[in-house]
């Protein structure tokens, strides 16, 4: 097995900006990364397969649903604490990041929002101790980025909700023990279901021959007459503006994990760049790879600070969902460009599966475009400041 040798970079000095609890629960996640997910990794994204053996040890660093209140089975903690938990997971894999973050935003997020008390006590403490898995339905084969197009509809049968439609590229599909799902009533609104595993008509195949995310397991969602009991329809909140909020909680969680995948592959290269020996020296004393790797820890740094500040904001309530848009846009952006100048220091030794920068960039192909696409946060931004919206 792979020996994990990462040092995490720190330029600015800014682990004074957090406190005790911020670095103790860095520090967990972080040894747990090392111990249990590097170790592991290539070998289940070479096999295309998810190590669901890691699930027990996600529950106790406490990834599912770290916010969620103490009373509901989460840890209580603040969204630097979230964030720093992300940002060190996907430091190991951006799939096994995109299961904690589903997890925690987009399943227990929602029904703590906006589902009532009996809800909250049925799926919360399983789904924070990993019992249960949930995934989350918005995107359809035909609505991406505009998912107020969907086509999933429900109706009202009197004693029950009657389901059709179908939702696709779902993380945790395939072994998802409940869904989020959003679909449209008669008249056209959003709602949030909760759906079970079990339930007649309802399927979740597996999506096969994936470039990225190899490590993940993505799927789709198929309601074929599915019967939703009335009480798995979440009360508190319907319209777009329901799933979006889950998604500002993934998206803020993207754009820390998307600094852990960026420092690995910096940590990589600078390491290399200080054994791999030619023409007599390291190749770190030639200018244009001192370049490259100058330019990585610039961008690191600013990516820093930028999440760090968002993350005061949250905890404030005060971030914006373009300010949380920026974050995700420029993060991921950076972190992929530093895989891909982190290939180049390594050469063809960063194809390898010796070395995690190949991978890192390959799911980085999928995080630049799920939860947002690169160019649909940019609009989000354009609107944000000029007031024009550009996308209709």
């Amino acid at each position: 097995m792979a020996q994990d040798l990462f040092q995490a970079p720190d330029y600015y000095n800014l682990d004074e900006l957090l406190n005790e609890e911020h670095l103790l629960v860095r520090n967990a996640a972080r040894d747990w990364v090392k111990r249990e997910v590097s170790p592991i990794i290539e070998d289940f994204a070479q096999r295309a397969e998810f190590p669901d053996s890691i699930i027990s040890g996600l529950a106790e660093i406490g990834a599912f649903g770290p916010y969620i209140p103490e009373e509901y089975g989460g840890a209580g903690l603040d969204q630097i604490s979230y964030g720093l938990i992300m940002q060190e997971i996907e430091r190991g894999d951006s799939g096994v990041r995109s299961t904690a973050s589903v997890q925690s935003s987009l399943v227990m997020y929602p029904i703590w929002k906006y589902g009532n008390e009996e809800q909250k006590q049925k799926y919360l403490p399983k789904l924070a101790s990993g019992e249960f898995i949930g995934c989350f339905g918005l995107t359809e084969p035909n609505h991406g980025s505009n998912p107020g197009g969907m086509e999933t509809k429900y109706k009202d049968m009197g004693d029950h909700y009657l389901l059709n439609g179908a939702k696709m590229w779902i993380s945790n599909a395939p072994f998802a023990d409940i869904a989020v799902v959003w679909a449209k009533n008669e008249e056209g609104r959003i709602h949030g279901l909760v759906l079970e595993r079990g339930m007649e008509g309802f399927s979740t195949p597996e999506t096969h021959n994936k470039w990225s995310l190899r490590a993940s397991a993505t799927g789709e969602l198929i309601f074929d007459n599915v019967k939703v009991p009335k009480e798995n329809l979440l009360p508190n909140k319907s319209g777009l503006g329901a799933p979006l909020g889950c998604l500002d909680s993934a998206r803020f969680g993207i754009a820390w994990g998307a600094i852990g995948a960026a420092m690995d592959c910096y940590d990589t290269a600078l390491r290399y760049s200080k054994e791999r020996k030619q023409f007599g020296k390291p190749i770190g004393a030639f200018q244009l790879q001192q370049k490259k790797l100058a330019e990585m820890i610039t961008e690191i740094t600013k990516a820093q600070l930028l999440t760090w500040r968002l993350g005061v904001l949250r905890n404030e309530g005060k971030a914006t969902s373009a300010q949380i848009s920026m974050a995700k846009r420029n993060n991921v952006a950076m972190a992929l460009n530093i895989a891909r100048e982190a290939r180049q220091v390594l050469g063809a030794m960063g194809i390898s599966g010796e070395y995690s920068i190949m991978r890192h960039m390959m799911n980085l192909e999928s995080v630049i475009t799920y939860e947002g696409t690169h160019d649909i946060h940019l609009l989000i931004t354009g609107l944000d400041i000029t007031g024009e919206n550009a996308f209709k």
